[in-house]
């Protein structure tokens, strides 16, 4: 018999297209609850690095948090904190962020996260609300605690160093129980006021976490070499699912910044760490945009004229740049919580930047659609996540366009102690209502056109989306932000513009309203060229103070829909 010339390749042919290679490995088996998760990923990872800060100090091994998160347990259950009992966690990011969560929902306990930049009020309301035992805070938002809520509380432990500060002296009695919690009982309760009012206890399961870490690895497989770099806060379902809980799934290590991520000290720290994955709200990568990469390339002509002449190699140029001031080694940089500009998406595109899409709520834990490294579509948000249903609903045959709804494991069980608000967004088929516009093209590309409640209704019937008017105006040189309101039928437009641009600490001289009232009567004009008839802006109002934000940084709408820009100061 003939011997072939080339085994090697044959047996590589074989090894590419083995169907045995489709069977799910060991880590395609997805956990169904975060104690699966817990036990799974510290017995498998043992020795590897859970987190650390950058700077090396508060470090964890898998085996090292475990044992952690058993000794805080039992702490607990000595209090009579048991199974089904509300921990709060009210601190920035940090290692011990992580060990407070697990120590609550790995043993049957319901996490309460608190975003870091919340108000006092707001604070005291969530305890309150959720009738919380137990708050892990962080000694620099102490003061943001009440002696109300110190005084409704079993403990309260400081997360640097795990002291007591208070406890109610006549809990301790040993009477707290744990047990391993199953897939459909309520891991976490997230409260988020949005962009449109009142805060919301959104109740979510382990199983809808767990599903969110299904979906992110099937849509971006990570591994335990992998670095996250971690800047957004932890208790916003973004940063937990994707930057918290699924690199524990995977073995990875996650870092943390003990400082604010200012951009010099984010760009810093990116070049000493070179993260392979991070996540991030568009105003990070819209800011290096428009702050350093605009103004270097306008002042080069070298550059100006390789744009125009040759833009491949301009692109790779500066693309080679920006990726190499982000560390060099990233494959994944997640951009979700609002829209990203499509100027900024186009020209992260053109450089090949391994940017991704993530569409998604915090009722959905979050993921509901993504478009991912090398498959993204400028405008888009991509397509459903994995096992995840998603339709437009109520569809407006002229444009397309309709409400999207969402259907899945990753929909919430519902809202706290609100079951007529739950009933209002989930109807009786188990279809999310997620209050976005959007339509979808032939491949099944989503894209999103704005707010359901935002919507404004012209003159002539039409649908107005102001977020579409926000980004012409958001592209015009020395903007910063802006909001679009309806005001006595007429669209205005709330800007705050760069602090170079208009210095309001001279808005006493009579020069500095000439300036202003130029640079808005030029913005308007420039804008309005851009609209079309029935979308004209009619007034142009310069804000003093920047927008007040979620998260994600959105802009809390609902706080300026009745004032006058200059009135929000």
């Amino acid at each position: 018999m003939r011997k072939h010339k080339h085994p090697y390749r044959i047996r590589n042919v074989f090894r590419r297209w083995n169907p045995l290679r489709l069977l799910p490995s060991r880590r395609d088996r997805y956990p169904q609850t975060l104690r699966e998760l817990f036990e799974n990923s510290t017995e498998r990872f043992a020795k590897r690095t859970l987190n650390r800060y950058t700077d090396g100090s508060q470090e964890y091994s898998y085996a090292r948090f475990r044992d952690v998160c058993d000794r805080e347990s039992l702490r607990l259950s000595r209090f009579g904190v048991s199974s089904g009992d509300k921990v709060a966690i009210l601190s920035q990011n940090m290692p011990n962020w992580t060990v407070a969560f697990f120590t609550a929902t790995a043993f049957g306990r319901v996490a309460i996260p608190i975003l870091p930049d919340s108000s006092e009020n707001e604070i005291t309301n969530i305890l309150r609300h959720s009738e919380s035992k137990v708050i892990y805070i962080s000694k620099r938002l102490l003061p943001k605690l009440s002696q109300e809520c110190i005084d409704m509380l079993t403990l309260v432990i400081d997360i640097e160093t795990f002291d007591i500060i208070k406890k109610e002296k006549d809990a301790f009695q040993c009477d707290g129980w744990v047990k391993a919690p199953t897939a459909d009982e309520l891991a976490a309760i997230i409260y988020t006021s949005g962009t449109t009012g009142k805060a919301k206890g959104v109740m979510l399961s382990h199983r809808n976490l767990c599903q969110n870490i299904m979906a992110s690895h099937k849509a971006e497989r990570c591994y335990s070499k992998d670095r996250f770099l971690s800047i957004l806060p932890m208790a916003h379902t973004y940063e937990m699912a994707i930057g918290c809980l699924y690199p524990i799934y995977v073995g990875a290590c996650v870092y943390y910044i003990q400082k604010p991520p200012t951009p010099s000290v984010l760009m810093a720290t990116m070049k000493q760490l070179r993260p392979t994955v991070m996540c991030a709200v568009p105003l990070i990568i819209e800011k290096v945009y428009k702050k350093s990469i605009v103004p270097t390339v306008d002042k080069s002509r070298t550059l100006t004229w390789i744009r125009k002449n040759i833009p491949w190699l301009f692109y790779r140029l500066v693309g080679g740049r920006l990726y190499k001031s982000f560390g060099g080694k990233l494959h994944f940089f997640g951009v979700g919580g609002s829209k990203l500009d499509p100027a900024v998406e186009s020209f992260l595109k053109k450089c090949h930047f391994p940017y991704a899409i993530g569409y998604g709520l915090t009722e959905c834990a979050p993921l509901v659609c993504n478009a991912m490294v090398g498959r993204t579509i400028v405008g888009s948000i991509g397509i459903p996540s994995c096992k995840v249903d998603v339709r437009l609903d109520n569809v407006d045959p002229e444009t397309g366009e309709g409400e999207i709804v969402c259907r899945g494991d990753n929909v919430m069980l519902g809202y706290y102690k609100d079951p007529e608000r739950t009933m209002s967004v989930i109807d009786d088929d188990g279809w999310f209502h997620t209050n976005d516009i959007a339509s979808v093209d032939k491949y099944g590309n989503y894209y999103i056109k704005g707010r359901l409640n935002n919507t404004i209704l012209g003159a002539s019937g039409e649908n107005i989306y102001p977020e579409e008017i926000e980004q012409l105006i958001n592209n015009e040189e020395g903007v910063s932000e802006s909001l679009v309101v309806e005001r006595d039928g007429k669209l205005v437009a709330l800007v705050k513009f760069e602090d170079n641009v208009l210095d309001w600490n001279l808005a006493e001289e009579d020069k500095f309203y000439e300036t202003l009232q130029a640079r808005t009567a030029s913005l308007m004009e420039n804008i309005n060229k851009l609209l079309g008839k029935n979308s004209q802006v009619s007034e142009v109002d310069a804000m003093k103070e920047p927008f007040e934000k979620t998260a994600t940084q959105k802009i809390r709408r609902f706080l300026y829909k009745n004032s006058k820009g200059d009135e929000k100061k």
